[in-house]
């Protein structure tokens, strides 16, 4: 059995498809420090349940203590989509679902959704008369969720908070734009196997949201091609491994998503007079870093650096100094969010 563990520090888990992102704070609100980060292969469950006993420690709460952290997750048919509601059908019964299950592809009885102003994230309220009508869905299938729940358990993890990682992130992102004062919007893509989820953000809240069929695994039979190797599974691993240097190949790997991308981009510029400025790229593993670059540089635009220290301190957060803030690459950002606090109306209240 587990026991429960003390709520003296604070504690911060993201899982992906590879790996699990982990944080230990000095407390669970700003001023904090943040104490240890940790990143371990999802393969390895054992290492995962290792790492998180390490995180929270024995002394006091025993080796098999759950760990109770804010959790960050990507289920894979995550929904954060923004749209424009009829303000006549707002208050029909019934409208929203058909939203949900028409727009989105989503059986609203079996998922867990909620709606969102678009320029702040606060809930939208149903029913209520009023002229805002950008709002953004988020939320996914109550089976993926519930997975999700269990692997955190499975690992020695009590989620005291679960929430979407990519919906975190993009939080992250709109308070980030604020405070290093960019002006241009930043195109946001995290790239997975099959599909590419992707995002416009700017300092005014999410803009855009599309799914572009084209992900990682559609690079593998031009690897394929223009290295002539015998067989996909042997250009996947070349592709995945850190062995080959494909920025050359930048463009052709990505042909097919740039068209979707500068479609997007063109659309968005046509209708709200704003270039596109820079590009991040937040899911990519260290061997895959490259591909941000290369998105940028077909594009024509550059990468987004992000001052996560600085960001951070401003928002009471500080790096203890076993934490290096060169290891603070944009992987990191969703974790990150999950710390920060940035509701201004409740902030002020505060």
């Amino acid at each position: 059995m587990f026991s429960f563990s003390k709520k003296a520090h604070g504690f911060y888990i993201e899982i992906n498809e590879r790996a699990a992102l982990m944080a230990r704070t000095s407390s669970t609100d700003a001023p904090m420090v943040i104490e240890e980060l940790k990143e371990v292969p999802i393969g390895d469950a054992a290492a995962v349940e290792r790492a998180v006993k390490e995180l929270v420690g024995k002394k006091g709460a025993g080796a098999s203590a759950y760990m109770h952290a804010r959790c960050g997750v990507y289920p894979p048919h995550r929904l954060v989509r923004r749209a424009t509601l009829d303000l006549k059908r707002v208050k029909e019964p019934g409208y929203f679902l058909e939203l949900c299950s028409q727009q989105f592809r989503l059986e609203p009885d079996k998922s867990t959704i909620a709606v969102l102003n678009s320029a702040d994230g606060t809930d939208y309220e149903v029913g209520r008369v009023t002229t805002q009508k950008e709002v953004v869905f988020v939320g996914g299938q109550n089976d993926e969720l519930l997975a999700a729940q269990e692997q955190l358990l499975a690992l020695g993890v009590f989620p005291e908070r679960l929430e979407l990682a990519t919906f975190a992130l993009l939080g992250g992102l709109v308070n980030y734009h604020a405070f290093a004062q960019l002006k241009a919007p930043t195109l946001v893509l995290e790239m997975d196997a099959d599909s590419t989820q992707s995002f416009i953000v700017s300092g005014s809240g999410l803009d855009v949201t599309r799914s572009i069929p084209q992900g990682l695994e559609a690079m593998i039979p031009v690897v394929q091609k223009e290295l002539n190797l015998k067989d996909e599974e042997s250009a996947r691993k070349l592709f995945f491994s850190n062995t080959f240097d494909f920025t050359n190949m930048g463009g052709l790997l990505i042909k097919k998503l740039l068209k979707e991308l500068q479609s997007l981009i063109g659309f968005y510029e046509v209708q709200t007079g704003q270039s596109i400025a820079q590009v991040l790229c937040t899911r990519l593993p260290a061997k895959l870093g490259w591909l941000g670059g290369a998105v940028a540089k077909e594009l024509g635009v550059g990468v987004l650096e992000l001052d996560l220290p600085n960001w951070l301190k401003a928002r009471e957060i500080t790096l203890a100094p076993a934490v290096t803030p060169q290891n603070l690459d944009p992987r990191w950002l969703g974790l990150l969010s999950l710390m920060v606090y940035y509701d201004a109306a409740a902030s002020e209240k505060k």
